[in-house]
């Protein structure tokens, strides 16, 4: 049962990474990466490692916000 919710969390990882490489606006794509950080945050705690995923989901997202905060809306191409 376990490996098929690993599955379908790995499946919606690579979604959200094609979606996030694939938007134009920044704020969507730090949307989408978030996301990302969090799936493969649950990814690692089915894993074991409860501690890796805490921070993974935590820093990264507050960086990411961080990063976005300095930036223009949309992208130049």
């Amino acid at each position: 049962m376990i490996w098929q919710l690993e599955l379908a969390l790995f499946v919606m990882l690579i979604v959200v990474a094609i979606i996030a490489l694939e938007v134009r606006d920044l704020v969507a794509a730090l949307a989408a990466l978030t996301a990302y950080s969090f799936i493969a945050a649950a990814l690692l705690a089915m894993m074991g490692a409860v501690d890796v995923a805490s921070l993974g989901a935590g820093i990264t997202g507050v960086l990411l916000v961080g990063g976005i905060s300095l930036m223009r809306r949309r992208s130049v191409d």
